[in-house]
């Protein structure tokens, strides 16, 4: 959309879900990096500069649809509620809600995660997305949100919660990981770039997790691409081996054990 900067879910279908919005930016993310690395001419920079400003537009407009959101944010840092979890997505013409808080399994601490794990990423980068202190304040604060992943149940990646299909909050590997690999690479950065200072800065508090037993598909963007949330080589193997072994029914392979 070339006001909000929020793509579709498809063309006749005018939601924006923030977990696809960002994983579709990728493309283009990755696209202007292959041109800033080889701009031997003036057109190639050009170009490199007009899809980071693509990439900027769409995370501020996906900032901004949760910034509208910000009562919701502090509220939920202390009752965990489903019905004041962020929107899992907006309208792509407005930035506004598109569904009230009960009908919709919002609570998606994965989407929120993979946000903020893109914003750092991309920041350090060199990309400047974040403008303000009160935004700098909010991310701040996105950041306390998803500290609860580790003991909060939500709806996880496949927005469905307990795998009965009952709408059931439940506690999610996928969520856990990816708020692990967001909370790492959040600590100490400055949204500013070189430009902040200490005010700009990010600060994550430690957290234990919670123990979560669980064979998802999902678990393959944690252990890899985009999270790389897991350090051990072997339990990295045996994640992936336990996926294929339990998920795999050829050609196709599973979503999750039901």
């Amino acid at each position: 959309n070339a006001v909000t900067g929020l793509l579709p879910a498809t063309p006749n279908h005018p939601h924006a879900w923030v977990r696809d919005n960002v994983y579709s930016i990728l493309s283009v993310w990755a696209l202007a990096l292959a041109y800033r690395k080889n701009a031997d001419m003036d057109e190639d920079r050009a170009k490199a500069y007009e899809l980071e400003q693509s990439v900027v537009k769409l995370m501020r407009g996906l900032l901004c649809c949760m910034m509208k959101q910000i009562d919701k944010v502090e509220r939920f840092k202390y009752t965990q509620s489903p019905m004041d979890a962020l929107h899992a997505k907006y309208c792509v013409m407005t930035g506004k809600v598109v569904v009230s808080d009960k009908d919709w399994g919002h609570l998606q601490v994965d989407a929120t995660s993979i946000y903020l794990l893109i914003l750092a990423e991309m920041t350090a980068s060199g990309l400047q997305i974040i403008y303000t202190l009160d935004e700098v304040a909010f991310i701040q604060n996105l950041v306390f949100y998803i500290q609860s992943a580790y003991r909060t149940p939500d709806y996880g990646i496949w927005e469905r919660g307990d795998k009965t299909n009952h709408g059931v909050p439940e506690l999610n590997a996928t969520s856990l990981g990816m708020a692990k690999a967001a909370l790492e690479a959040l600590n100490d950065l400055d949204l500013f770039g070189t430009r902040g200072g200490p005010a700009s800065v990010i600060n994550v508090i430690p957290d234990e997790a919670e123990a979560c037993q669980e064979t998802d598909a999902g678990l393959l963007s944690v252990i890899s691409y985009p999270a790389f949330s897991v350090d051990d080589p072997q339990l990295i193997k045996i994640t992936r081996s336990g996926i294929i072994e339990k998920l795999q029914v050829r050609p196709l392979m599973s979503l999750f054990i039901i």
